[in-house]
């Protein structure tokens, strides 16, 4: 970054900037020109080369060598790092509280049901390695077929897909702060009463899945409203990827830890444990976090200066969200349809995973919870590095904003894809099952620094109300891909689940296609208040 103005700099006419005294002197009628000797003329050419380069570079990297902009803040105990560590800390929580059921449904379930029994496939042999000791039965059982449990999962996402919109836009207008922190505490407090509803029927437990997600849907929205204000474009990677690694984190814990729980325990300390750590968590958010830069309490005055000159040219002031000119922009589209097609692999996955190792490849609930695990760790992991990756491409190898997004957007799609389908061609080599499933989801960490940022670098200011958006219509693949896999595995074959991953396959590699080429990398004209883009 360019380094501040010191106190006693004093600042040049416009279309000096960086030329020095000694061009000023030239330029300026009321002093007679100096003659210059060889010295002299050497840092005068140099300085007017370095201006030329500057102009001609600005729409491409004007956050490296602008004068007057703050020098970059460190690291660490910054304000910035410090919310990110805090919103993966609440992604790590929002996660825990949405897949836990997938793991505790496979104990609530009566295995003595006809229905269920006859879902599980005689293709592989039960796995070996059974757990050893007492399985606890004293959760009670309930007698929920197939279709039915199809229905309990998919619950959450009717909720989830009415508040992404309006999340975005009062994100915008009052700051995801107390939107963020409600909406995981509401999700908290409905997970605690999960057991009740399951007592007093589907009916009640479906509609308290689809209260959680309404409480769940403004959150990613919020977050990407905070981002817009806190984020420093070449910094946008490493912490957004931070912030959203929660959710894989969460997925990684939460899976095996309610498989313990459950075979331990029962399946209703899963919902009580979970809705604890939720409001413990919005304790701590509340207390430490601001909306802003400028209201934050204890941000250093250099980090503060650093993030607020990096975003002055790219945050509109515009009180009106400009709907019509964001509805018709294909860059937004672009998202739109790699979000969709990057989710219904990604949703099918995260509700089905544990049904497909237990029905499948014949795993218990234990062993269920940490394999199902795998392959969102890997992603976790994937996520961190490539986030670092993409900000290094940016800061040292001068990529565009367009070209990172456009790589990683494709090793996060075309990748999973390929090993999506390899997973179902290995029978019942449960190694090689494990491995492939692991290795496409790892992959798919890649899109956290490809698509699912695009939105702060084509329109900031108006980052929620975009991811609104793009969420809503990548929440349709939570709502109706896990009932197409369950009505396209009635017999629960191999060669049924093949078709599953095959479907998903394909909708990954048509959404990257799409996405590479219509995707911008530059803020949209009518995302700025003077109408006039500047390239990230």
């Amino acid at each position: 970054m360019g380094a501040a103005p010191t106190p006693d700099s004093r600042p040049s006419s416009p279309g000096q900037g960086g030329l020095g005294p000694l061009a000023t002197a030239l330029l300026t009628e009321e002093s007679p020109a100096p003659a210059l000797s060889e010295g002299d003329m050497r840092p005068l050419a140099r300085g007017r080369a370095a201006n030329e380069e500057d102009e001609e570079s600005s729409d491409s990297t004007p956050l490296l060598q602008t004068p007057g902009q703050a020098e970059a803040a460190p690291v660490c105990c910054s304000a910035r790092y410090n919310l990110a560590v805090l919103s993966f800390l609440g992604f790590f929580v929002l996660y825990a509280l949405r897949v836990n059921l997938s793991v505790a449904l496979v104990d609530m379930v009566d295995s003595n049901t006809t229905t269920v029994d006859n879902r599980t496939s005689q293709e592989c042999a039960e796995h070996s390695a059974m757990i050893k000791g007492l399985h606890n039965q004293t959760g009670k059982k309930y007698h929920w077929d197939a279709e039915t449990q199809g229905w309990i999962l998919g619950s959450f996402f009717y909720g989830y897909i009415i508040t992404q919109i309006p999340g975005g836009y009062a994100a915008s207008r009052v700051g995801g702060k107390l939107l963020l922190g409600f909406g995981i505490l509401g999700t908290a407090i409905f997970t605690l009463f999960t057991p009740l509803a399951a007592d007093l029927g589907v009916l009640a437990l479906v509609v308290l899945r689809a209260l959680e997600g309404l409480g769940e849907g403004v959150t990613f929205p919020a977050m990407h409203a905070m981002w817009s204000s806190w984020a420093p474009p070449l910094e946008r990677s490493k912490l957004l990827s931070i912030s959203y690694a929660g959710a894989q984190l969460g997925t990684v814990v939460s899976l095996p830890l309610s498989g313990l729980i459950c075979y331990y325990m029962n399946w209703t300390y899963v919902f009580y444990f979970f809705g604890l750590v939720g409001i413990v968590w919005f304790i701590l958010w509340i207390w430490l976090v601001s909306d802003t830069p400028e209201t934050h309490k204890t941000i250093s005055p250099s980090e503060k200066e650093y993030i607020l000159s990096s975003l002055r040219t790219q945050l509109s002031f515009q009180k009106s969200v400009p709907w019509i000119s964001i509805l018709k922009s294909l860059p937004l589209w672009a998202i739109v349809v790699a979000h969709f097609s990057y989710n219904w692999t990604f949703y099918t996955l995260l509700t089905l995973l544990p049904t497909y190792m237990k029905d499948i490849l014949r795993f218990n609930v234990q062993e269920n919870g940490v394999l199902s695990a795998l392959p969102y760790f890997g992603c976790w992991l994937c996520m961190i590095l490539s986030g670092q990756a993409a900000d290094n491409l940016r800061v040292k190898w001068d990529f565009s904003a367009l070209n990172v997004r456009r790589i990683f957007t494709f090793i996060g799609m075309i990748g999973p894809a390929i090993f999506l389908v390899a997973a179902g061609f290995i029978g019942c080599d449960y190694s090689l099952a494990v491995a492939f499933l692991t290795i496409s989801t790892t992959l798919g960490g890649f899109c956290s620094s490809g698509f699912s940022i695009n939105h702060l670098d084509i329109a900031p200011s108006y980052a929620g109300v975009l991811l609104g958006i793009t969420n809503t219509f990548a929440t349709i693949p939570g709502m109706v891909g896990p009932l197409i896999a369950t009505s396209l595995t009635t017999h629960n074959t191999v060669t049924e689940w093949q078709i599953v991953f095959y479907i998903a396959a394909i909708i990954n590699v048509f959404g990257a296609i799409f996405f590479m080429v219509f995707a911008k990398g530059e803020v949209q004209s009518w995302a700025l208040s003077d109408q006039h883009g500047h390239r990230n």
